[in-house]
């Protein structure tokens, strides 16, 4: 395509990430209520202990045994503008942190007032600013709590879009952000910040431009980029057009491995994407990888298996927004705190496309059925249901289960899944067997602080070699890939895993791997790349 002299394409390492009080944001801050107590229980705890002993920051950033601490990566520096960060949250979410400390007060109220006796009277004490968003209730055990009606709290001032920005930046090597979890994103010289919440159009606008050239003037203006921004901003742009994507034509099924826990499987009239967690193109790189440039135009289903940051990635799913013609995601328990709603959080950001599914429920299509099936463990055994593992069946007869990070603890649960669905043909398999303890995701969550040996003992893992080969034996399998392993270098700031050799993950996946060979099943950890087509 000629293009005119303001017409441009995005490059394709133009990365953006989606801020919440300049903290990267995942769905726990974007949910109101696990907002108010991850910014309270988290992120003024971190700032807080950052200016006290930036030192002490500074060298367990640098500790391999510290990646993925609570620990600010700005090399005990900057600590004024951190100190800044945190007086403005403490004022601008002065409300939300009310929400917070009211949630806190509930709970203790219902456990030192419930006592197996009617809940009516204790609506009068509920306090005043949660009255209206929250339902007292027993379990079958009598056990007190509470659910929220999450919906009324996102037309609340406790959704706050004005807390919403984003930043752009090139990317320009792997593994060059800090952890998401435990820096926050200061001004810096080669990022550009905008007060734009994520719901806007002018993002998507942005991000067609890396397949579709557009005019700079148009999109500079609608973003509100400012003369000092503007140098910066230019170098984003480029009059080199992307290479050409070649959609799959033929008769059977290609599939494509991204990194982590995203899989692209195409037909020749239908695309799913997996857990999109897509790197970028356009820099040196020693890990050969897919990038943007290797999805379809328009992508027919991204399916999501559970929600944890590295595998609802806004950065990615954001660009990809205006490509996605439907989302699948699992239903959630409908208002517990732990359990935020992953439909209800897509709409409200400007995804407008989403389809819940439940345990064994089906899509059924032209071409395939997807189906939802139970996932077991990675929640450090909460009541967690906005989890599913996926069962693609393609009517050439090919079926593929996507097992996520589900730990196969009770394989009884998968023998009754197999006599619904049978053999299946493809397992991509999580491996991730170590996993972090419960409070290093959910900690902001707990009323009361768990005792280290049981915190250790709950963690967030998936399957190691006996619970694999479980589920090998139940589904027969031909094909086995282990992935969602976090193994690819663009993924550290997201995962904070580097492994060894002797790494627990490795080890056990190494068995698996070695167990399907010896009985003819093809088998392999994935890494970086992987295109397998069946016909």
């Amino acid at each position: 395509m000629e293009l005119n002299e303001n017409t441009y394409y995005l490059k394709l390492n133009v990365a953006i990430e989606a801020l919440i009080d300049r903290w990267y944001a995942w769905s726990h801050l974007v949910s109101p209520a696990t907002a108010a107590l991850n910014v309270q229980d988290r992120h003024l705890k971190i700032m807080e202990s950052y200016i006290k002993n930036p030192k002490i920051h500074a060298a367990a950033v640098q500790n391999p045994k510290m990646l993925g601490g609570p620990f600010i990566d700005y090399e005990g520096g900057r600590v004024d503008e951190i100190k800044g960060l945190y007086d403005e949250t403490l004022d601008k979410r002065a409300s939300l942190l009310e929400f917070g400390n009211a949630l806190m007060e509930l709970n203790r109220m219902l456990q030192n007032e419930a006592k197996g006796y009617s809940l009516n009277t204790l609506y009068e004490k509920v306090p005043p600013i949660l009255r209206g968003y929250v339902e007292l209730i027993y379990d079958l055990n009598n056990n007190p709590n509470f659910r929220l009606f999450e919906y009324l709290l996102y037309k609340s001032e406790y959704y706050d879009e004005a807390a919403q920005s984003i930043s752009l930046q090139l990317v320009e090597a792997d593994d060059s952000r800090s952890f998401v979890l435990s820096t926050p994103r200061l001004n810096d010289d080669n990022l550009i910040h905008l007060h734009i919440p994520f719901k806007s159009e002018v993002i998507d606008e942005l991000f067609k431009m890396k397949k579709t050239p557009g005019d700079y003037n148009t999109i500079k203006e609608k973003l509100g980029i400012t003369t000092e921004q503007e140098p910066l901003f230019k170098q984003f742009f480029t009059k080199e057009a992307p290479a050409e994507f070649k959609h799959y034509t033929g008769s059977g099924v290609r599939t494509r491995y991204f990194g982590h826990a995203c899989v692209l499987v195409e037909t020749s009239k239908v695309s799913f994407l997996v857990d999109p967690v897509i790197s970028y193109d356009g820099y040196e790189t020693e890990v050969n990888r897919y990038t943007i440039n290797d999805l379809p135009d328009e992508i027919d289903y991204v399916l999501i298996t559970h929600n944890h940051q590295d595998h609802i990635l806004l950065e990615t799913l954001l660009q990809l927004r205006h490509r996605i013609k439907n989302i699948i995601v699992p239903s959630s328990g409908k208002g517990s705190l732990q359990d935020p709603n992953l439909k209800l959080m897509f709409n409200t950001i400007g995804f407008n496309n989403v389809i819940e599914l439940d345990d064994m429920e089906s899509i059924d299509m032209q071409d395939c059925t997807i189906t939802g099936i139970p996932f077991l463990g990675e929640h450090s055994d909460l009541d967690v249901r906005s989890k599913l593992c996926y069962h693609i069946a393609l009517h050439n007869d090919l079926k593929i289960l996507f097992a996520a990070d589900s730990c196969n603890i009770e394989p009884a649960i998968y023998q009754h899944i197999h006599r619904v669905l049978g053999d299946i043909d493809v397992l991509f398999l999580g491996m991730e067997c170590d996993g972090a303890p419960l409070t290093w995701l959910y900690g902001p969550l707990m009323p009361e602080k768990l005792e280290r040996n049981k915190d250790l003992s709950r963690r967030l893992a998936g399957c190691d070699f006996e619970q694999g080969k479980s589920l090998v034996d139940i589904f027969k399998p031909k094909n086995v890939f282990v992935y969602a392993m976090g193994l690819e270098p663009w993924l550290v700031f997201i995962s904070s895993i580097k492994y060894t050799d002797e790494s627990r993950p490795i080890v056990e996946s190494n068995r698996l791997i070695q167990e399907c060979i010896e009985r003819g099943i093809d088998a392999e950890r994935l890494f970086g790349e992987k295109t397998i087509e069946y016909n």
